[in-house]
Formats: C-alpha cells, structure tokens, sequence
C-alpha cells in the first residue's frame, strides 16, 4: 500500500506568518503550487495559505442578513464570520490570510487515506508532519502521479 513519504515532496516551500501577501502569492505563482505551509520561527506549522485565501481578497464583503421575529432584529452569519472575512479580504501579512491549525497527514498516512480528505473535505495540499515539524507536502498531483505508476 502508497504512503504519504512515498509520494510526497520533501523539498516543501513554507512561508513565514510575517511574509507579505503580494510576495507569498509570487511564491506560489512562481513555484506553480497551490499553497505553502507557514511555519513560525521554531519550524513548527502553524498553519496554511493556500491559493483560494488568496483569491478570497478580490471577492466583495459579504453583508449579514438582517431579519425581524417579533421586533427583534436577528443577523444571519455570526460576528465572527463576518471579521473573518474581513481580515482575509483585507489581509497584508500571511497570518492574516492562511487557515490556521490545518489538516495534517502522518509519513504513513495510507493513500486512501489522503484521497478521501482531497475529495470528502476539497483539501487541495496536506502537509505531511513528524514530530511537529513538516517533513513533506502532498498535492493532488502526487496523488495523480500514482495512477500512472500503477497502469
């Protein structure tokens, strides 16, 4: 059975959360990858950017739905939904942006395993962690490579 350190990249592009959002998205532009995890000064992951909290900043804000019941007024989305779009549509450093605390997979995680995350959760990269710290990085292209090993 293919394992996540059989198909994985080991040579991983990880951002900084202090690194600018025009320069994070040139990163990944220039590296043609879906996203990068941001690592903190230690090495240790502490969460991702991906390409759509990126393409999140041109999207409008999204203004909560307002309703009466009985003369009380009642607002669709949470506060706290509505500032975090706002701090990813207005976001200037990674931090801001990324998705904290992301979806991690094992060196041994099976590749059944990895697949039903990319298709069940739409996780495009997973990074791969040992110890706390990221040792590799699986795209849905890793996975598609395996396909072709196998015909």
């Amino acid at each position: 059975m293919t394992v996540a350190k059989e198909i994985m990249t080991t040579d991983v592009i990880t951002l900084t959360p202090d690194t600018d959002i025009a320069r994070a998205a040139q990163i990944l532009l220039d590296n043609g990858i879906n996203g990068a995890p941001v690592v903190d000064d230690q090495g240790r992951l502490i969460g991702i950017l991906c390409q759509s909290d990126l393409v999140s900043q041109q999207k409008k804000l999204p203004l909560p739905g307002i309703f009466t019941l009985l003369d009380a007024y009642i607002t669709l989305p949470t506060t706290k939904h509505l500032e975090k779009q706002i701090n990813k549509i207005t976001a200037l450093k990674v931090a801001q942006a990324m998705t904290p605390d992301p979806v991690t997979i094992g060196p041994d995680t099976d590749i059944e395993s990895i697949a039903a995350l990319m298709v069940d959760k739409k996780y495009h990269t997973l990074p791969v962690v040992d110890a706390g710290k990221v040792v590799g990085i699986v795209g849905k292209k890793d996975v598609l490579r395996t396909l072709l090993a196998t015909s």
